[in-house]
C-alpha cells in the first residue's frame, strides 16, 4: 500500500474538500458484528451453502458463494477503505476498521463472508501515521537485505514471522511481497524491493510470500508493473519495449507469482504504455491472466485507480484505499456502470469471484484472525539471523575484521549508533518495542518519522568488548572524530543514508558524511565503514578504509546482528543483489530521475548486464561478498537432459570458520544474440564447517535461456552452444564449461512445475 500526504496530489485534495470527504456507507448495510472475531462459517447463524464445504476447491466453492450473493454484497467486496483517520481530508474510517491499518472491506455476516483487515508491509506491521497509537511490533530487515542474504529459507521464515505478527493483530491480508527492479539506483524505495535480477528477486520474494501465507493470510505481490521510481510515481509513464519487459522487469513478477502463488496482486501508480497500470489491460489480463495464469485478485494501489468502467474490463477486481482516488470508482460510479450496462454483471461476479477464492485458498474463512499474544524474543531471533544473513561484506584489507582481542581502545562514530539503527520511511515503517530511539528528526511527518530501532550497536559493541575502551563521537565534528579515530586502535564508523516513500535519493550518503569517513580514514587506516542504506551509494572514501560492512536497514534486532558480525559470533554471508557503481556517471541515465515519460534505454539490459555490456568495471559487482573464510567451487560439469540444462559442482569450506558460500550460474550463449554477455540462471546457498565439501546439482529455468519472440508471443531458445559459468559474482567466474542445446519454443503459459 502506499499513500501520500505531504506531497498528495493537489486535485485529490481539492476533491476531497469540497466533498467534505467521509467514508460512503458500503453498498449493503454493515452489519453489526463486522470486524468482530469470525467463527468457522458452518458455526454461524448465516446462510449455509456448498461453499461451506471444505472438501470442495476453492474456485467450486467462490463460485457456489456469488451465486448466493446480491449485487450489493459483491460490491461489498471490490471496494475497499483506508483503515485510518485522515483528518486532512474529513475523513473517518469505518467503526469496524482496525485503527492505524491500511484497509479495511467490511464483512457479510449473512453469509459468513469475514471482513479484509489490511496491514502494510514487507519487511513487517506498519502503522499509518494517522494513527493515535503506534502498534509496536517486530521488523525484518529490508527487502533488499533479505534479497541479500540469497537464502529461502532466511526469507521464508521471515515472512512467516511477520505473517504471524499480523494474524497476532487481527490483520488477515498482508500487502507485502515488492518485486520491482532496481533499475534505477535513486529510487527511494529500493529497499522494499529484491534487487536487479529476475531470478533472485522473484525467488527471494515469493520465499517471503509463502511464509506470510503459511499463516492462513492474504499476501500481495507487487507494485505491478515496471514501477522503478517514485518520481512523478502517480502518472509517471513507464517506456519499455514488451520483449524486453517479458525477459526482465515482467520475468521477475512472473517467477514469483509461479513459486508463491500469493493470494493477491496490487497494481502500481504509474503508467504503462500512457495506460495507468490498474486499467492496462495488456498488464492485467494478457499477461496475468491468460498467459500466466494467475487465479487470485488484483488489488488497486492506494490512490491508483482513475476509472470505472476501464479498471473494471482491464482486470482490477478491488478499488483499494478510499479515499485516495479522485473518485470512489468502485463505489457508486460502479453501481451506476452496472445499472447502465456499462460494466456488465459477469464482470462484477468475475471480479467477486477471484476475491473469495483467494480468501478460501488461504483458509481466511476457516481460520479467523484475532489480537493474539506475540512472541517477541523469538521473534526478535529470526529477525536478528535475517540481518546477519544479509550483511555483506563489502571490503575487508588485511582481516581487519572480525575485531581482535587486541583492539583495546575503539572508537565508535556517527550514524546514531548510540541509540538505535535506521529505517525506511513511507507506509511500510514498522513501529518497534520501545518507540523511536532518536525522535525529532525531520521530517517527522509523511514520509517520515525518520525512525531509529532501539537496538544500540555502541551498547552491543561494549558488551562484546568488556574489556576494550569503547568511546562515542556523533560524527558532527570530523576533525574531533579524526583526533578519536588517531587516538583509537579501531575505528568503526557507521554511515546512514535515509530513504522512503514518495521521494528518490541521491545515490550517496546523507549529509557531510563522505567528508567524515575520508578524514577518520585518513587518521587510522583501521577504518570499519558500517552502510546503514536503502540501496547503493557511491564511496569517494573507498581507498582511505579497511573494512566496509553493508547492513543495510537491519531490522529491530539490528545493532546486535551488527555487532555480532563485527566481532565474529556471525560469519558474513550476504551478496549484493544489486550492482554499486562508482558514480552516476556509469549508469543507463546519469540524469536524475523526472517527470513524464521514463525511457528505460537499456531494455532488459538491467544492472550487470549493463556493466557487462559496456564493458564498463563497477565499484562492487553483483553477487559479490567476502567471508572470515575461504572457499573453493569446483568440478562443473553441465548436462542437458531432454534439452533441460543442469549443473552438478562442489562447494568446499578451506578456512579455519564455518561460513556459508554462495555459488552461482550464470549462462549465455556462445554466438551472442541476448540483451548482455551473460545471464543468471541459478544459485544455492550452502553452509558449510571448516574443511567440509557439499556436492550441489542446480537446474536452469529454460526461460533464463531464452527471448521473448513478440512476434510469435512465445518463449524461444536458440539451438547452439552455450557456456555455463561457475562463479562467486558477475565478474569472479571460476569455471566455464560449455553445453550443447537444441532449439526449443515454449508457450507463453509454460511454467516450472
Amino acid at each position: 500500500m502506499t499513500f501520500r500526504v505531504a506531497a498528495m496530489p493537489l486535485l485529490l485534495v481539492a476533491a476531497a474538500a469540497s466533498a467534505q470527504v467521509a467514508a460512503p456507507p458500503p453498498p449493503s448495510q454493515t452489519p453489526p458484528d463486522a470486524g468482530m472475531p469470525l467463527l468457522p462459517a458452518w458455526t454461524k447463524p448465516a446462510l449455509r451453502g456448498a461453499w461451506n464445504d471444505i472438501r470442495l476447491s476453492p474456485d467450486a466453492r467462490a463460485t457456489a458463494l456469488v451465486a448466493a450473493m446480491t449485487r450489493d454484497e459483491k460490491q461489498t467486496l471490490v471496494f475497499g477503505y483506508f483503515g485510518t483517520d485522515f483528518p486532512r481530508l474529513q475523513y473517518h474510517a469505518p467503526a469496524d476498521a482496525h485503527s492505524g491499518s491500511a484497509g479495511y472491506v467490511p464483512a457479510i455476516a449473512r453469509l459468513g463472508i469475514p471482513a479484509q483487515h489490511q496491514t502494510d508491509a514487507g519487511v513487517g506491521v506498519a502503522t499509518q501515521g494517522g494513527a493515535p497509537v503506534k502498534r509496536e511490533r517486530t521488523a525484518l530487515p529490508s527487502n533488499l537485505a533479505t534479497a541479500a542474504s540469497w537464502d529461502v529459507a532466511i526469507a521464508r521464515a521471515g515472512g512467516a514471522m511477520i505473517g504471524d505478527e499480523a494474524r497476532r493483530s487481527g490483520f488477515n491480508v498482508m500487502l507485502a511481497g515488492g518485486v520491482d527492479l532496481l533499475r534505477e539506483p535513486r529510487n527511494g524505495r529500493n529497499f522494499e524491493y529484491g534487487g536487479e535480477d529476475p531470478l533472485l528477486a522473484g525467488t527471494m520474494v515469493a520465499e517471503q510470500v509463502i511464509g506470510i501465507q503459511s499463516n492462513h493470510i492474504v499476501s500481495t505481490i507487487k507494485h505491478y508493473a515496471i514501477n522503478d521510481q517514485e518520481t512523478d510515481r502517480n502518472a509517471g509513464n513507464s517506456v519499455l519495449d514488451h520483449s524486453a519487459a517479458r525477459v526482465s522487469d515482467l520475468l521477475a513478477f512472473q517467477l514469483a507469482i509461479e513459486r508463491a502463488d500469493p493470494g493477491s496482486i496490487m497494481c502500481s501508480y504509474n503508467r504503462v504504455d500512457s495506460v495507468y497500470a490498474c486499467e492496462n489491460s495488456w498488464l492485467l489480463t494478457e499477461v496475468l491472466r491468460s498467459d500466466w495464469g494467475f487465479r487470485g485478485y488484483v488489488m488497486s494501489d492506494w490512490g491508483a485507480t482513475h476509472s470505472t468502467v476501464a479498471a473494471a474490463k482491464a482486470g482490477l477486481d478491488q478499488d483499494s484505499g478510499f479515499p485516495f482516488d479522485k473518485e470512489p470508482y468502485f463505489g457508486r460510479p460502479l453501481r451506476d456502470a452496472l445499472d447502465h450496462g456499462a460494466v456488465p454483471a459477469a464482470r462484477l461476479d468475475l471480479m467477486a469471484h477471484r476475491i473469495l477464492r483467494a480468501l478460501f485458498a488461504q483458509g481466511v474463512f476457516e481460520r479467523p484472525v484475532s489480537e493474539q499474544p506475540i512472541d517477541y524474543a523469538a521473534h526478535a531471533a529470526v529477525t536478528r539471523a535475517g540481518a546477519e544473513a544479509g550483511a555483506v561484506l563489502l571490503k575487508n584489507e588485511h582481516g581487519l575484521l572480525p575485531l581482535a582481542a587486541s583492539a583495546k581502545r575503539i572508537a565508535v562514530i556517527g550514524g546514531h549508533a548510540d541509540k538505535g539503527v535506521l529505517a525506511g520511511g513511507g507506509s511500510s515503517l514498522v513501529y518497534p518495542v520501545g518507540g523511536n530511539a532518536v525522535p525529532g528528526l525531520q521530517p517527522t511527518i509523511w514520509p517520515g518519522p525518520i525512525l531509529y530501532y532501539p537496538s544500540s550497536p555502541l551498547d552491543e559493541i561494549k558488551r562484546q568488548a568488556p574489556g576494550a575502551t569503547v568511546r562515542y563521537a556523533d560524527g558532527s565534528d570530523p576533525a574531533a572524530a579524526a583526533a578519536l579515530a588517531r587516538d583509537s586502535d579501531v575505528v568503526i564508523v557507521f554511515a546512514t543514508q535515509w530513504a522512503g516513500e514518495s521521494f528518490d535519493v541521491a545515490m550517496a550518503l546523507d549529509g557531510n558524511q563522505d567528508a567524515l569517513i575520508g578524514a577518520v580514514g585518513a587518521a587510522n587506516p583501521n577504518t570499519v565503514v558500517v552502510l546503514e542504506t536503502g540501496g547503493p551509494v557511491a564511496m569517494p572514501w573507498i581507498d582511505q578504509v579497511g573494512a566496509v560492512l553493508e547492513a543495510w536497514y537491519p531490522g529491530t534486532a539490528g545493532g546486535k546482528a551488527i555487532a555480532n558480525l563485527l566481532f565474529g559470533k556471525a560469519n558474513p554471508s550476504g551478496r549484493l543483489p544489486v550492482t554499486f557503481a562508482r558514480s552516476i556517471d556509469q549508469l543507463p541515465d546519469p540524469a536524475q530521475p523526472h517527470s513524464g515519460d521514463v525511457v528505460y534505454k537499456e531494455g532488459a539490459t538491467v544492472g550487470y548486464k549493463w556493466f557487462d555490456a559496456k564493458g564498463i568495471a563497477p565499484l562492487f559487482p553483483f553477487g559479490h561478498g567476502l567471508s572470515y573464510t575461504r572457499f573453493v567451487s569446483e568440478g562443473l560439469q553441465a548436462t542437458t537432459p531432454g534439452g533441460v540444462l543442469t549443473a552438478t559442482f562442489s562447494v568446499r569450506n578451506t578456512g579455519a570458520r564455518a561460513g556459508a558460500s554462495v555459488p552461482q550460474l550464470y549462462v549465455a550463449p556462445v554466438a551472442g544474440g541476448w540483451e548482455a554477455p551473460k545471464r543468471l540462471a541459478a544459485f544455492t546457498k550452502v553452509a558449510l564447517a571448516p574443511g567440509a565439501r557439499k556436492a550441489v546439482t542446480l537446474t536452469v529455468d529454460p526461460r533464463l535461456l531464452a527471448t521473448w519472440d513478440e512476434a510469435h508471443h512465445r518463449w524461444h531458445i536458440a539451438g547452439g552452444t552455450y557456456k555455463v559459468m561457475l562463479a562467486d559474482s558477475a565478474r569472479d567466474i571460476r569455471q566455464t564449461v560449455t553445453v550443447t542445446l537444441p532449439e526449443r519454443t515454449l508457450p507463453a503459459t509454460w511454467r516450472a512445475r
